[in-house]
């Protein structure tokens, strides 16, 4: 698929008010990951310090930020690509969604590509904790890929398997001062919609604000999703893998 070609006149005529919560989750474990290995809170205190040492720096303008804010813009290089980044040594991005049954959706996602691409490791027997957050997005300088001119392009941003139209689009966009790029979820087929936060400047909150605890079980035959509070459920249909598994489709239901 061609790339569609974009000047920087034109993406700034496209800026617009992005604003609202993401969610994004992450394992509940990264809580109590280093409990296990103390015997008391002064030394894990101890010895977060000094794993955060070991640690590349945070960028300036990502300093201040909880660590599950600024944690995608701080290492590099990265050795695979994502929709809005390329590989190598690029800019961060950190991804959220707008509601969180999508960030769950994401997440379910990248579980079944992982086991299909690892046929040889067996599903797990129970389910896994995660833990949902969100943080509140306030920028003037975003760009909204599901409505005026660039929604023209919504084949190119939502392709399954080739991000090369999205990775260029984020390159430009930087260098017009966009902070956060939103565009439609292609692994919820409800078409709600994600967020590419492009500079730690669009956060409006330095912390999370919200959390919710989620239980994933995936399994050959699909998936549960279950949250305690509010209580919710996501069932996850899954019929077979394809030969490329990223072009399955997610079927869910509430």
């Amino acid at each position: 698929m061609s790339s569609p070609i974009w000047t920087r006149d034109a993406l700034r005529s496209e800026q617009r008010l992005i604003e609202g919560p993401a969610w994004r989750l992450v394992e509940a474990q990264h809580i109590v990951s280093t409990l296990s290995l103390v015997d008391s809170l002064d030394e894990q205190s101890v010895l977060e310090d000094i794993l955060e040492e070991t640690k590349p720096q945070i960028p300036p303008e990502c300093r201040g930020l909880d660590y599950l804010l600024s944690t995608p813009f701080r290492y590099r290089p990265y050795q695979h690509g994502s929709r809005f980044r390329k590989a190598g040594l690029t800019s961060g991005v950190w991804y959220g969604s707008e509601r969180p049954e999508t960030a769950v959706t994401e997440t379910v996602f990248y579980r079944f590509l992982f086991y299909a691409e690892s046929p040889g490791t067996p599903f797990p027997n129970s389910p896994a904790d995660y833990t949902a957050f969100s943080v509140g997005v306030s920028t003037v300088r975003g760009l909204d890929l599901t409505t005026g001119a660039l929604a023209e392009d919504h084949d190119a941003w939502t392709d399954l398997t080739d991000y090369s139209a999205c990775q260029e689009l984020a390159e430009m966009a930087r260098e017009t001062d966009v902070e956060v790029i939103r565009f439609a979820s292609v692994r919820d087929t409800s078409a709600n919609a994600n967020l590419a936060v492009l500079s730690c400047q669009a956060f409006s909150d330095p912390a999370p604000v919200e959390r919710q605890s989620w239980r994933i079980r995936i399994s050959s035959r699909g998936a549960l999703a279950v949250r305690d509070y509010p209580r919710a459920g996501i069932e996850f249909a899954q019929s077979a893998f394809s030969e490329d598994p990223r072009l399955l489709g997610m079927v869910w239901e509430r």
